[in-house]
């Protein structure tokens, strides 16, 4: 079993990050230190862990910083004596990526290849480079069929192709200067604290207020839905008991077009939530609108490998995980603000976007 004493978290004030730093400290049995470095771009949220570094002291630290910045990285594997990285950083919205790829180059390659310099200057006080990264970097299925660990990559999106770009450098730094490292490449994630961008937050929101739920096409893309949680579990998996230079899958065997997942989430705010005036249902709101660029058609994971070699699991099914996250949003309006305000709102009213 692998052991860290200080953890270097990067992109930990978002979405995934954020429940994993709650994961790792409330049920791991961890008894080192978390640093959360974090640019605060649109997507991130310091207030997302408050309790959290209440809860814990100064065993977690926060350093605002981006990882782009080279400087920066140096000083902060040097002041905290970091050794071991887990890599969310990242621009992760792919129609963001199609209007400015030019950001997704720099966060999700230059910022990689930047962090990976700087675990490689510890040497062997290194003891692992963790890296996050998307089955979007495996391109698009048919009706049939699963990624896995030999899936060659195939990106369709500005977004993927800079993911694939960093996967390929995190290797090439496994194979060429021996830095440990482990991957792991998940499906959607949804859950607590994500940013009201993504799908199943905006349909959420937008269902409660009684605005239009844009689907792109038809809505017959399927994704494989991962609660989040899981994912965090099957991470912290990976990172602690993984061989150095493996590769795993992590996907939620929930697969649903995007139809049904909007569906679902209808039925769930119309029961959890009070009504819309004159009893509206909330699917009558869907809207289509048209397709993205390069839409995949169909993500699904085989995440056989990690369940047979540790005995890893998912806990939480769709049906439950969506109720979860619907109770949750309804029980959070001060944090969903704080998210919606500034770039953010001004982002939505302009677009209808969804990963």
């Amino acid at each position: 079993m692998r052991s860290f004493h200080n953890l270097l978290v990067t992109g930990g004030a978002g979405f995934i990050g954020s429940n994993f730093i709650r994961y790792v400290f409330g049920q791991t049995g961890y008894d080192g230190r978390i640093i959360n470095l974090d640019a605060l771009t649109y997507a991130g949220n310091p207030a997302s862990l408050d309790d959290i570094a209440q809860a814990v002291g100064g065993r977690y630290v926060f350093v605002h910083g981006d990882i782009r910045d080279t400087a920066l990285l140096a000083d902060v594997f040097e002041r905290y004596a970091v050794d071991a990285v887990c890599h969310f950083a990242a621009e992760s919205h792919v129609d963001r990526s199609i209007l400015a790829p030019d950001d997704f180059v720099q966060t999700n390659v230059v910022g990689t290849c930047n962090l990976l310099q700087a675990a490689r200057a510890r040497g062997d006080k290194l003891t692992l480079f963790h890296h996050i990264s998307t089955d979007e970097v495996f391109g698009s299925l048919g009706p049939d069929g699963f990624f896995s660990e030999t899936t060659p990559y195939c990106p369709h999106s500005p977004y993927s192709a800079s993911k694939a770009a960093s996967d390929h450098f995190v290797r090439a730094f496994h194979d060429t200067y021996g830095l440990p490292v482990t991957l792991t490449n998940c499906s959607n994630n949804y859950g607590p604290y994500q940013f009201p961008e993504k799908l199943i937050p905006l349909m959420i929101l937008n269902a409660l207020e009684g605005k239009p739920l844009p689907v792109y096409g038809q809505g017959l893309n399927v994704r494989d839905w991962l609660y989040v949680e899981d994912h965090c579990s099957a991470i912290w998996t990976v990172m602690t008991q993984a061989a150095v230079g493996s590769t795993y899958c992590i996907g939620g065997r929930s697969e649903l077009p995007n139809i049904e997942v909007v569906r679902r989430i209808c039925a769930l705010v119309d029961r959890l939530a009070p009504p819309l005036p004159g009893g509206q249902a909330r699917e009558t709101l869907i809207t289509h609108v048209p397709d993205r660029p390069g839409h995949d058609a169909r993500y699904a994971i085989d995440c056989s490998r990690l369940e047979q070699d540790f005995g890893w699991k998912q806990t939480v099914d769709a049906a439950a995980g969506f109720e979860k996250t619907v109770r949750w949003y309804l029980e959070h309006s001060a944090w969903i603000e704080t998210v919606r305000s500034g770039e953010y709102r001004s982002w939505l009213e302009r677009n209808y976007a969804h990963r």
